[in-house]
């Protein structure tokens, strides 16, 4: 096990070209010993470029990458103590499942004694022991990626990194992964560094969430400290799922506990506390679960269904509001009864609401 610290690190392809790429911009991260840690954000932010840096795969442009307190900018992968797994499984496939897990070591001269013992022991660890004379294509998705998580677990390297693993999976494989793969941190207790572009992988695994745009770390925290604290408009719309509603708003009074917007013709006060904040002009952040059309909250406003999904359990209901492009998603009780062309009132509970001012910094709820 080992901590991971960056510091002002910089990737940038083509440096010495005409057109540099600048893809990290001054990444600083402190991963403590046996830490679960999940890089998430949309395609092309960066993430897997990051993890390719501290995996030794990509070249790092400048700063410092620290494993156990070591500075490891020019190791090789081999040197560094990790283990990678690959979003494809990238198995032998003419090696059955234990000489896949043992290639490795076999490659270090390993005693073969001890070659079996570390194979047969992950092996039980992942439920592969019966499996272990097969070859890959008789296997199912899961079970391979098992096979390419034990490959790096008989390694025992210092760090683990996981490379998008879930995502060559079907919707219920996914779920039973993440359960494993959550369990298994548990019993190594390993620092894991797992990179996704599913917030919800984010959410159920991390014990803590990079979020990433642009090459730029928008905000770091706990999976529930990023929901309901959201540091600007960014990490607010992408965590979450569905993704928070934003409400443009006017801003018609700033006192030192109070803000007093408006919202389709109608006013409510924000009574938070509250920093400088001289805008006219705002956005109103509340998630869709939190938005109401039971006759419950402190601002209501009548709005056109314009679709409506059954989820059994739950009731997603789109709703029309006049000057949004988009319609405001509402997450309701299964059991709404709710239709298309219906007109309803949507509640909005001020105690739930998030403010955002035109740099899309969030000024409220300030705690």
């Amino acid at each position: 096990m080992a901590s991971v610290n960056l510091s002002n690190l910089n990737k940038i392809y083509g440096e010495k070209s005409k057109t540099p790429v600048h893809i990290l911009h001054d990444v600083n991260l402190d991963i403590t010993d046996g830490e679960f840690v999940v890089f998430v954000g949309p395609s092309g932010c960066g993430k897997s470029t990051l993890l390719r840096c501290i995996a030794g795969l990509e070249e790092i442009s400048s700063g410092d990458l620290n494993i156990a307190g070591e500075r490891v900018n020019d190791h090789t992968p081999k040197e560094r103590g990790i283990g990678m797994v690959f979003q494809s499984y990238a198995l032998y496939p003419h090696m059955s499942v234990y000489h896949n897990m043992a290639f490795g070591l076999e490659l270090s001269g390993m005693p073969k004694d001890e070659i079996r013992s570390r194979v047969t022991e992950v092996a039980k660890t992942l439920q592969l022991d019966h499996l272990l004379d097969r070859k890959p294509k008789a296997l199912s998705g899961g079970q391979r990626q098992r096979v390419a998580i034990g490959r790096a677990i008989v390694r025992e390297p210092k760090v683990f990194l996981f490379d998008e693993p879930l995502s060559n999976l079907d919707a219920a494989l996914r779920v039973q992964m993440r359960i494993e793969i959550a369990r298994l941190h548990g019993t190594l207790k390993n620092t894991m560094i797992y990179v996704t572009h599913d917030q919800i992988e984010a959410m159920t695994l991390a014990d803590k969430i990079v979020v990433l745009s642009a090459g730029r770390i928008e905000q770091v925290g706990a999976p529930l400290e990023l929901y309901h604290r959201p540091a600007n408009r960014f990490v607010a719309g992408f965590i979450g799922s569905p993704k928070m509603n934003f409400l443009e708003v006017s801003v018609d009074a700033v006192e030192k506990n109070q803000i007093t917007i408006s919202l389709d013709g109608h006013s409510l006060t924000l009574d938070r506390q509250t920093d400088a904040f001289a805008c006219d002009k705002a956005a109103l952040g509340i998630r869709p679960e939190h938005l109401t059309v039971d006759g419950s909250g402190d601002l209501f406003i009548e709005s056109t269904v314009s679709h409506v999904e059954h989820l059994g359990d739950q009731c997603m209901i789109y709703m029309d509001l006049e000057g949004l492009e988009s319609p405001v998603v509402v997450v309701a009780d299964g059991d709404v009864t709710a239709k298309s062309g219906q007109t309803l009132k949507l509640g909005i509970p001020v105690e739930r609401c998030h403010l955002f001012d035109q740099n899309d910094q969030r000024v409220l709820p300030v705690e």
